[in-house]
């Protein structure tokens, strides 16, 4: 029905020799995005009117710090070497494992030995393990 239609309309378009404007969509149809926007338009304008103030060489004077020249470090020959190097020397030598002279060797404490306390629980838990295995069996 709808085929027909067309075709008439056509036939009769062409008889009275004028044009048939068919409705068609376009992706050109003026839409709400494509009307000019009043906001975006007086953004722009005053974007394109900006002027920004001139920089001047003294802007910079209170972001950045005048240079100094560091203060120099003390000469080797003001502190006493001699008397430092002597401390030195007479400094007791500290090696791993050792005890310095007059003091009572520390024990070396054995970290795979077993605590006693430790031992006891364990066996405890283990025959409660083996209670709740065999109650299992027996049920």
């Amino acid at each position: 029905m709808m085929q027909h239609f067309r075709t008439s309309r056509h036939a009769l378009a062409r008889a009275a020799g004028k044009k048939v404007l068919i409705p068609r969509r376009t992706f050109l149809a003026p839409t709400a995005a494509l009307q000019a926007d009043m906001v975006q338009d007086l953004y722009l304008r005053e974007l394109k009117n900006y002027k920004p103030t001139p920089l001047k060489a003294s802007d910079a004077d209170a972001h950045v710090q005048k240079f100094r020249m560091p203060k120099a470090p003390p000469s080797p020959e003001e502190s006493d070497i001699a008397k430092d190097l002597k401390a030195y020397e007479e400094q007791q030598v500290e090696v791993e494992g050792q005890a310095a002279s007059g003091e009572k060797e520390e024990e070396e404490w054995d970290w795979f030995e077993e605590d006693p306390e430790w031992e006891e629980y364990y066996k405890k838990e283990a025959e409660k393990e083996a209670a709740k295995e065999a109650a299992k069996q027996g049920h």
